[in-house]
């Protein structure tokens, strides 16, 4: 199983780096293949390039937010359906409208999950054996 994840692409795309490499770590331990950004900017290309399977984006982020990098994202052929989930401390409430319409899988907030139980949304989202 370990193999057969490594073939799977994951892009964490979270300013707070601390956070980040502790997702990234997680991932990476769990089998996956794993690429970081730090702003939408870079989160952006990085996917252009990487073409990741799932991408967990952050929503606040400096010089182009989670929100713009989506609808930025799904207006192009690579980015289209891209399998996304939002992992932000903004309230679904408070999210952007846009986001109900930009086909994202799952909306996260991350104070109310451990990262053992975001590895588990994750391959639920991927439809992968827990």
């Amino acid at each position: 199983m370990q193999a057969q994840l490594n073939n799977i692409k994951i892009a964490v795309i979270e300013d707070d780096v601390p956070i980040c490499t502790m997702y990234e770590l997680k991932l990476r331990n769990s089998g996956f293949s794993v690429k970081t950004a730090h702003n939408g900017k870079t989160g952006f290309a990085l996917c252009e390039a990487f073409k990741p399977d799932l991408i967990l984006l952050d929503q606040r982020m400096p010089e182009m937010n989670g929100n713009e990098m989506l609808i930025q994202m799904r207006e192009t052929e690579w980015g289209a359906n891209i399998r996304v989930i939002i992992l932000t401390n903004i309230s679904k409430d408070e999210a952007p409208q846009s986001l109900r319409v930009l086909n994202i899988d799952r909306y996260i907030v991350k104070a109310h999950y451990t990262p053992a139980q975001i590895i588990d949304v994750v391959k639920d989202v991927l439809a992968l054996p827990a």
